[in-house]
Order: structure tokens, then sequence, then C-alpha cells
């Protein structure tokens, strides 16, 4: 984790050789629209992109690394997502993320600690349960399976003696129909803590992540509540396993992928369910990544001027997240991990030198280009000088309307621009990421040509405000739409279809400027690693300023 200057000194001094442009400096993040392979499976190369053709031809061009490493994730093999993207596009730099400091706080042990203790002291007072809530997968994005297991063993170590997971299923950071790999890894889990501890440890619900519990940004609190009468109330067809569910869904419904599998609960022999959450139980949702826990945490915590659905019974409990997931709003109050402590991202800055910013996207990733933007913190720095626009986002899968709300989000930009006022804006682009995850290729063509499109209006009138236009994205997804074997040809299943990808890519992402002030502007050469966190600095020189000290490199020619 990178050492921060600290004090009060936010002073943004002029650039010593690039002036300010007369209009403002707009980014555009193109969600999830990274640099690919090339070929007919890559939904960006393969669909008409008109405006990003012409950008590789007349802007100043190069790509840049947003995953692994490069954003703070453990290993160069981990997935990049919009978390930890948009932190090190407004932050400046690399931050240690989620699964890293989960994988160090276990290995260290000071996980167990502090409210760890506090939890299980609880239960043991209450002669309550465990309930371990979270994302099954080792997609490493929301969360990790042996972060479960190792939350398991623990609380088997320390003699408590009845623990209920209730599984959300992936199929979106992981492949489209692995659900029983890791459900299968669990149980063995499971059985082994049963066999030798004597403990009463068993999977007690869960349903696909899509339609269960992990909504983000109130987009659907009804996807919380099919979680809520799962995981809380029992509520839900019924299956004697998480395996028989699963099957017996697959069967009825051919075609459907992990990640949009219905709520199941899991009943004894007499048909009850197993594992309700109760008063005097401790619950734990395990997922460290903070967008799509906040809501069902709210649901554990808040009282009753709770509005996200009607909860019915809710019990008294002691609930902690994997991780604080809302620092401003402190949610959840009790947390097992520490969040990465991010201070003196580009939005402070800016608004503490007075420079008026603009923030827009739809539902779907507003949160990115406020909340993580400013380094997981809610709300504006500055009232007067920032104003933040959510679009609201449709409530349809995405494939059925994959352009999703690129125009109203192109809209909102060229408005902002023509107002005059802001000098900083940025724009994210949903459909590139929220339409690769549906695995449909066509869909992501159609997706990637409606952001093109939605570029191509917005350029002009940046040019017209004789201002700066920068385009990247915060990682790959719609570059690569297929599973690939090791010589890159695209795997197939024993029928013959082929397998489709629905989640993240290692591919790096674009990364273009193009001025319309008249300014002369190079790229280094020098930098060949670099990553999102040169994206900060780089707009500061842009806007004329000299970037802080502490953060990476400016990727202009000073």
């Amino acid at each position: 984790m990178p050492s921060d200057a600290r004090g009060d000194d936010f002073h943004l001094a002029p650039h010593p050789r690039i002036a300010p442009p007369r209009g403002p400096v707009v980014l555009l993040i193109l969600d999830g629209v990274g640099v690919g392979p090339g070929d007919a499976w890559d939904a960006v190369a393969s669909a008409p992109t008109p405006v990003l053709d012409r950008l590789r031809r007349e802007a100043l061009t190069r790509t840049l690394r947003a995953h692994g490493t490069a954003v703070g994730l453990p290993s160069d093999a981990d997935m990049g997502n919009s978390e930890v993207g948009h932190n090190a596009l407004g932050a400046g730099r690399v931050y240690d993320q989620g699964a890293k400091l989960v994988d160090r706080a276990i290995a260290e042990g000071t996980i167990w600690s502090g409210v760890w203790a506090e939890l299980t002291s609880f239960v043991r007072e209450h002669g309550g349960a465990l309930h371990l809530i979270g994302l099954l997968s080792d997609g490493n994005v929301h969360s990790h399976e042996r972060h479960l297991h190792a939350l398991l063993r623990r609380a088997a170590e320390e003699g408590l003696g009845k623990v209920r997971v209730h599984v959300l299923l992936d199929g979106r950071d992981v492949p489209e129909t692995s659900a029983l790999i890791y459900v299968d890894r669990l149980e063995q889990v499971l059985a082994e803590l049963r066999e030798a501890a004597g403990v009463d440890f068993r999977i007690a619900s869960g349903g696909g992540r899509m339609v269960t519990t992990m909504d983000r940004y109130e987009a659907d609190w009804r996807i919380v509540e099919r979680g809520w009468r799962a995981h809380v109330i029992g509520e839900g067809r019924g299956f004697r396993s998480a395996r028989e569910a699963i099957e017996a869904y697959r069967a009825e419904q051919p075609g459907v992928t992990d990640q949009f599998l219905p709520p199941f609960v899991i009943v004894d022999e007499r048909g009850r369910p197993v594992g309700p959450i109760e008063d005097g139980d401790g619950v734990v949702f395990f997922n460290f990544r903070g967008d799509r826990a906040i809501e069902i945490s709210r649901a554990f915590t808040e009282g009753d001027g709770f509005r996200g659905f009607d909860r019915g019974r809710t019990p008294r409990v002691f609930y902690a997240g994997m991780m604080l997931y809302d620092g401003d709003l402190r949610i959840p109050e009790h947390y097992l991990v520490a969040p990465p402590q991010i201070a003196r991202t580009m939005g402070e800055f800016l608004a503490r030198n007075g420079i008026a910013q603009f923030a827009c996207s739809e539902t779907q990733k507003f949160g990115h280009v406020t909340y993580f933007w400013n380094g997981n913190r809610s709300g504006k720095f500055d009232d007067e000088s920032e104003e933040y626009l959510e679009i609201p986002s449709d409530r349809v899968p995405f494939e059925q309307r994959p352009w999703m709300k690129s125009a109203e989000c192109a809209d909102a930009t060229i408005e902002a621009i023509r107002g005059g006022r802001y000098r900083f804006i940025r724009v994210n682009f949903a459909a590139g990421d929220m339409v690769g995850h549906t695995g449909s290729l066509d869909a992501a063509r159609l997706a990637v040509a409606a952001v093109d499109l939605s570029i191509g209006r917005v350029l002009p009138v940046v040019l017209e405000a004789a201002g700066t236009l920068v385009v990247t994205a915060d990682h790959g997804n719609s570059d690569d739409m297929v599973q690939r074997d090791a010589e890159g040809r695209p795997k197939r299943d024993a029928d013959g279809r082929i397998r489709p990808l629905t989640s993240h890519t290692l591919n790096p992402v674009p990364f273009f400027v193009l001025d319309g002030s008249g300014r002369r502007l190079a790229l280094r050469d020098d930098l060949p690693q670099a990553g999102l966190a040169n994206v900060a600095a780089t707009l500061l020189q842009l806007l004329g300023r000299r970037p802080p000290a502490e953060y990476e490199s400016g990727l202009l020619e000073d």
C-alpha cells in the first residue's frame, strides 16, 4: 500500500509546460471494453465501431493494464473489476484490494481477533448458529471460496456447533455453469468437519447471484427480498441438497446459467428448512467487495426505518461483513477485515481547488464513478463544485436491451459540456460490461456499437468546446465472449455448442487522448507497464495542473 502524503496541502500548482484547455476535460469510461484477440468472438473488434476506429487513427493511443497487481489484486492471474478499476482511476495509486487484504488477514491470523471474537462470543452466549452468506466461487471478484473454507475451519476449531452456509451461485466471474464444482468442494469441506469435529455444519439455502440477494445501487430490491426469504425466513422451494436444487432447475430450464438460478431452501426429511436465521444467531456476509453487499447488510442492520421491502420477521443477530462496504455510511457497523484507506483522490483534489466536476452513469455503474472513484467514499467533497447524475437503469435482462442507457448518458454529457460550467467530466457507459456478462455475443456487439455511437455524439461537442476527450475502460469483458483452450480456440460442449465466457478478461484496455484546444501533446514511451493508476495524473496534466507527488506518473511528456 502506498505511503500517502498527509496534511491539508491539496494545492494543485499550474503545470510548467501544459496549459489548461479552453474547454473541459471529458473522460469516457467504456466499462468492460478491453483490447481482445481481434477475432469473431471478440465483440469489441467484431462490432461496428467507426468512432473507436477514428480514435485509433487520430488520437494519442496506447493500452493500459487493468488487472492483477496493476489494480492491487494478489496476482496477475486475477481479473480486474469495476470496483478496483475505478479505485485506481480515481486514486492515482495502486492499493492492496479486497482479496489480497483478506488473504493477508487470514495468513497472519488478524482476522480472528476483534469482530470475529465478538461474533463467536455472541453466538455461544445466545446458543445460536453461525450463518455464512456469500458468493460461492473462486472468481476472486466479490469473494473466494478459500475464505469461506477458512471461516468454516476456524468455527470448527473454536467449537461452534452449528453453522449454516447460504450459497449464492456465480456463473459470471467463473464459467457460466460451474456451480456444482464449488458446491461439491464445499460439501467435501463440510463433511470433513462433521466427521472430524462432530459439528452440525451444512448448506441451508442459495440461489443465482443475479436474482438472489446481490442487488446493487438499489436497482431492484426484489432481488434482496428473495434472498431474505430464503436465507432468513426459510421460505421457498425446498430440496434435500444444493446439488439437487441446481440439477432440478437446470432440467426444468434448459440453458439457464448459474447466475439466474432461482432461490432454493434446503429442507429435512419432514420438509422443514434446515437453517433459517433466528434471534441469537451470528451472520457473516463473506463477500469482500462492497457494491453488491450493501443492500443485504442494510436489511440485517437497519431498524424500523428500513424501506427496501417488507422483511416480515427481523431476527436479532450479530451481523458482520467480511469488510466495511461503505465507509461514509458505516455499512456494516461490524466487519472482519478493514478496507484500504484511500485518501487524497483526484476528486478531492479538484474539489479542494474549486475545479467544477460532473459525474454521470446509469444506475448499474453510478456508484463506480462516484463512490469507488472517490476512494470508497459516499457523497460529494463539495456540494458547490460537484454534480452527480444517476440515470435509472432498465429492469430487464441486459441482453434484451443491450444499448442500455448509452444514449441518455451521452445526452447528459453533451448538456454538461455545453453548459460551460464543468472543467472535468467523467462518465461511465455500462453496456460493454453488463451485456458482456450475459454471454450473448450478438447482444455484446450491439452493446459495443451503441457505446461507440454515443462516443460519436460526444466527440464533436468536446472539440467544438475546445476541450479534450479521454477514452479508456476499467477492465475487459466484451472483448472476449468465449472460453478458450490452450491454443486460443473456442471450447465446445459435448454437443458441439461453443461455451460462452461471462466473466471479465485479463486483456489490457484502450487509452485515447484527442485534444481540441490546439495543444501539442505527446505520450511518454518509457512506461510500458502503465495501468489505470496512471490515468489520474494524466487527467491533471490535461487540466494544466501538476499532479501530486504521491500519484503514479502521468502518461504525457512533461
